[in-house]
């Protein structure tokens, strides 16, 4: 009886076109509404208040527009007028009403605190309506339905509270659902309400009425501002999503790609590797993992700092991302500091090659940084899938074996894993830990080779040469760990205590001689060497005369100004320079030139096979025309033979060292032998 009570109303006491304009925009506004209030859900500190003004302003405009057009579009049978004032609260009361209400629901401090929200919102739709209700004013006596009006509010708090329940509740229908029930809550509550509503008019009274042109457009006015204003609250709200999927798609690349290079990153190229297998084990494919490691990055970041390493990075990642054809799965990420993997599917092996090709060029082209150029070139190793490994984790162990093979050899062209690799590795990475270990329990010895005048074989100096005496593998030489201590920065502890051990021992020698002992490249760039040879010659006592340090060129050559001025410092304190292993590498007449180097060591390759050959003879006479043309002695190395030595001789070189002449031995032996005095007992 009340359903056709309502249906009555709706019918034969309204306008139907404004009652379609207000469900239209009672249903836009509580979409608004709806979406607004995930906004604020999600929202946190100052933006909630943000969000939560929007999302009431939406609430309390949809509701009191969709009830002041459906009003407009009521056909009495008296003359009405809205009182402004009364009108003027009742929106107040639908915005402030819906501020409440939606604050609570959304704040959740409490677990009940949704569901008084609904409740607050509901009552606010209630109030809003009946207070218009006395702001429309007839000539006549009000009457109300009492069940109706009743049924009116409980359906505004029943369905306000399932909106809101709706709303907070996660899931994707989640704004949909809670706008559908609050659009019905605001239309049952108004057309409710107007059903319970009854005027009895006077004898005076003129009867129906039309609408006048004025009444509609008033209405169409409102509409109109009340669109506007949810569409700003719409708009509000597709801005923010937009920034927010934008964000999300940012934190989702930042999270799988390399910053600097642009790369993917070790977690993106896992997740790749991952579907890349299960693509090969369902087509019985093949897969091509290749472990890239720059051969010289560590000393570009040290010599040129940390801007022109990350420039190469840049560079070598621009580069890398241009070369990949992902038709054919090509795949490339940045795993670590200069450390890569590739990946790529085996459809042919000139297909793997070409792609192998391409990774060189890459990485092996020039750099232009500043006014220099670097070469950063990279070892790379490959493991191919299944031939090489069972699953994901052996063959990316096996790819770094193949890499730091390729790293070991120095050749430019990639190594393949070989299953005798794993077996080598093992033996190098106990071998480097048991170096650890051998600084620290005192393993490590000094030998000294001596070095004499080359006419009347007199004791010019003697060079200091470290030596491990590995507890199980006996004597192993200087070749085969000074490299592995570089590798772990163990040469910076062990060259320092090389330095300081032979500066105390020589110190005890009755004799004058000169003690050289060598830097290690590392050494020139990891440390201040000047202040710790300054600090050792002041700590030990020994007349800076007495101590030789020698370099090769490949130290220094990188960030020659930097050079030029710690060797000038080390200079001063009266320390003499030896330029090593002279006729490899660059071996500049600029070299001998700018840097204040006291002696020139001529490497032993030169004096390896053919002693005597006239080819020999012209390179050690060109060397000694440059020794006395810069003010240089000249020393020859590696001399084994009476052969070598006679040649020196003729030459005019002065000074050599060579097995010839005397091996390495302890400090005790020469003594035993009587070379050396010590001041006290040894």
């Amino acid at each position: 009886m009340r359903r056709m009570r309502v249906v009555g109303c709706i019918i034969g006491q309204h306008d139907l076109g404004l009652v379609c304009v207000a469900i239209v925009l009672c249903i836009s506004g509580a979409g608004v509404t709806a979406s607004l209030f995930q906004h604020a859900l999600r929202a946190k500190n100052n933006q909630w208040y943000a969000w939560l003004f929007l999302t009431s302003l939406s609430g309390g405009i949809a509701i009191w527009c969709t009830h002041f057009v459906a009003m407009l579009g009521y056909v009495g049978n008296t003359p009405a007028r809205f009182d402004p004032l009364l009108t003027s609260i009742s929106l107040l009361i639908a915005v402030f009403g819906s501020t409440i209400g939606f604050m609570l629901a959304t704040c959740r401090f409490a677990r009940f605190l949704p569901e008084l929200g609904g409740v607050t919102v509901g009552l606010a739709i209630v109030a809003m309506h009946y207070t218009g209700m006395l702001a429309y004013r007839v000539q006549g006596q009000t009457l109300w339905n009492v069940p109706c009006l009743v049924l009116s509010v409980l359906a505004a708090i029943v369905l306000c509270v399932l909106a809101v329940r709706a709303g907070v509740r996660p899931g994707r229908w989640a704004s949909a659902c809670m706008a559908a029930v609050l659009a019905l809550a605001v239309l049952s509550v108004h057309f409710i309400g107007m059903a319970a509503y009854h005027v009895q008019a006077g004898s005076s009274v003129m009867q129906s009425m039309e609408h006048s042109e004025d009444t509609l457009v008033l209405a169409a006015a409102i509409a109109i501002m009340s669109f506007l204003i949810l569409g700003g609250g719409l708009v509000s709200g597709m801005i923010d999503d937009s920034s927010r999927a934008e964000s999300v798609e940012k934190l989702r690349r930042m999270a799988l790609h390399d910053t600097l290079t642009g790369l993917p990153n070790r977690l993106n190229f896992h997740q790749r590797l991952d579907r890349e297998l299960d693509w090969a084990r369902e087509n019985n494919g093949r897969l091509a993992l290749i472990g890239i490691d720059l051969n010289r990055f560590k000393e570009i970041n040290d010599l040129r700092g940390h801007s022109a390493g990350d420039e190469v990075l840049r560079i070598l990642g621009w580069r890398l991302r241009g070369l990949q054809n992902n038709r054919s799965g090509e795949f490339i990420a940045r795993t670590g500091g200069d450390e890569f993997l590739a990946l790529c599917r085996v459809v042919s092996t000139e297909q793997t090659k070409g792609f192998l090709h391409r990774l060189e060029e890459a990485l092996f082209k020039p750099i232009r940084f500043e006014d220099t150029e670097v070469r950063p070139g990279a070892s790379l190793g490959v493991a191919i899938w299944p031939d090489h490994a069972a699953d994901k984790e052996t063959l990316i162990n096996n790819a770094d074996l193949a890499m730091y093979r390729a790293k070991a050899e120095r050749g430019r062209h990639p190594c393949f894993y070989e299953p005798s690799m794993d077996e080598k590795v093992r033996i190098r990475r106990k071998l480097s830990a048991d170096l650890r270990q051998a600084v620290e329990t005192g393993q490590l010895t000094i030998c000294y080779q001596v070095q004499r005048v080359v006419a009347t074989g007199e004791i010019r100096g003697y060079e200091a040469l470290v030596r491990w005496e590995h507890p199980t593998q006996g004597t192993i030489m200087p070749d085969d760990f000074i490299p592995l201590a570089e590798e772990s920065d163990l040469i910076l502890q062990i060259g320092e205590w090389v330095l300081r051990c032979v500066c105390a021992e020589a110190v005890q020698w009755l004799q004058p001689y000169t003690v050289a002992v060598n830097l290690s490249g590392m050494q020139f760039v990891h440390s201040d060497i000047a202040r710790i040879v300054a600090n050792i010659l002041k700590e030990t006592g020994l007349p800076p005369q007495r101590l030789e340090l020698e370099l090769t060129e490949s130290t220094f050559i990188a960030d020659q100004a930097r050079a030029l001025q710690v060797l000038h410092q080390i200079k001063d304190m009266g320390v003499s320079l030896a330029l090593d292993d002279f006729g490899t590498g660059y071996s500049s007449l600029d070299t001998l030139r700018r840097f204040p180097f006291d002696r020139i060591k001529i490497d032993r390759s030169f004096f390896g096979v053919m002693q005597t050959s006239e080819h020999t003879q012209a390179i050690v006479r060109a060397v000694l025309a440059l020794g006395r043309a810069f003010g240089t002695s000249v020393m020859a190395e590696g001399i084994e033979t009476a052969e070598q030595l006679s040649m020196l001789n003729a030459a005019g070189c002065y000074e050599a060292q060579g097995f010839l002449l005397g091996r390495p031995a302890t400090l005790a032996d020469i003594v035993k032998n009587g070379q050396i005095t010590m001041n006290g007992a040894l």
